[in-house]
């Protein structure tokens, strides 16, 4: 069975190969819009993104992952937690925010799998993202450790594991149910 993306990739050579097809025959490479009818100019140019983002003032926030802790901000003056991290306090960028971590035990909000996924998640199977209230509060959004959906209930307990995520091999944070067996 092919992936996501590999599906797309067989999609868009089929465009591709129509865009040339009318290039050929009329001068200029249109495709239709499958939903709409619209005609649609086929770029010739492929664009590879690759960015940097600098995570210098949120630094410590991937240090806390390597050593299996999840960090915060909190706001000095009104004392407001931040997740994810903020490096200034939305409320007065002018006051200083503080590094506390985060407890790891928490409550299932809700859910939703992800079926139709962005083109670079495309060689995961199809996964399930959340958001758990932990036990001060804090909402975490994250990807779900279940493979089948239909075990989640709201309310049920959950904790947060820090995991390293396959292939990329980078460190990222899971919402991971609590069963009886635990």
């Amino acid at each position: 069975m092919s992936t996501q993306r590999e599906q797309a990739d067989l999609f868009l050579a089929q465009v591709e190969q129509f865009a040339n097809t009318m290039k050929e025959s009329v001068g200029i490479p249109v495709v239709m819009d499958q939903k709409t009818g619209v005609r649609m100019w086929w770029d010739q140019r492929e664009i590879k993104l690759k960015f940097l983002i600098s995570i210098e003032k949120t630094f410590k926030f991937f240090e806390a992952l390597a050593e299996g802790k999840l960090l915060a901000t909190k706001c000095k003056k009104s004392g407001k937690i931040y997740f994810p991290p903020q490096v200034d306090c939305p409320d007065d960028p002018s006051d200083e925010a503080e590094w506390v971590e985060l407890p790891k035990e928490g409550e299932l909000l809700t859910w939703t799998v992800i079926y139709t996924k962005p083109y670079s998640f495309g060689h995961y199977p199809d996964y399930t993202v959340g958001i758990a209230r932990l036990t001060n509060g804090v909402q975490v959004l994250a990807w779900v450790r279940e493979t089948d959906p239909s075990k989640l209930k709201a309310g049920m307990p959950v904790k947060i594991e820090i995991v390293r995520r396959q292939p990329e091999n980078y460190l990222t944070y899971e919402i991971v149910p609590v069963t009886e067996k635990q």
